[in-house]
């Protein structure tokens, strides 16, 4: 996002994380693993297309409005 923004970006230490992000450093670093299995069985979702990797190279996300 930064690349795409021209925005300078750098990658934060685990440990350094409270000093850089304050009050939301423990937030950061949390090990918070997201899963949609229960979504795709309960809606039978199966989902197709780009990763978010994939999707956040696109040029749509930072094309200036008109």
């Amino acid at each position: 996002m930064g690349r795409h923004l021209d925005v300078p970006a750098t990658s934060v230490a685990p440990a350094d994380a409270e000093a850089h992000f304050s009050f939301l450093g423990g937030f950061a670093g949390l090990d918070s693993p997201a899963t949609a299995t229960i979504t795709r069985e309960l809606l039978g979702w199966d989902p197709t297309g780009p990763s978010l990797i994939e999707d956040l190279e696109q040029d749509w996300y930072y094309r200036q409005a008109t």
